[in-house]
């Protein structure tokens, strides 16, 4: 689920004047920051994805890879 988050500069600005916390959990920037580190968690997600199409390869954490026990005591 995306939540859409329209950064207003001037509204931000003015908040600012009057007193509120630019950054930190509440502050100003809050959700600009949480908008740009999921993007580029998103981007690096699909980015890891399209190497493994583009190389051929299958995905690594699919659960079909061979599982040998280790018996040594």
């Amino acid at each position: 689920m995306k939540e859409e988050y329209e950064f207003d500069f001037d509204e931000i600005l003015d908040e600012f004047r009057s007193g509120k916390k630019l950054t930190g959990k509440g502050g100003l920037l809050a959700p600009l920051i949480k908008q740009l580190t999921e993007a580029a968690l998103e981007a690096e997600v699909e980015s890891h994805i399209a190497n493994d199409v583009l190389s051929g390869t299958r995905n690594r954490r699919n659960g079909s890879n061979k599982k040998t026990p280790n018996n040594h005591q």
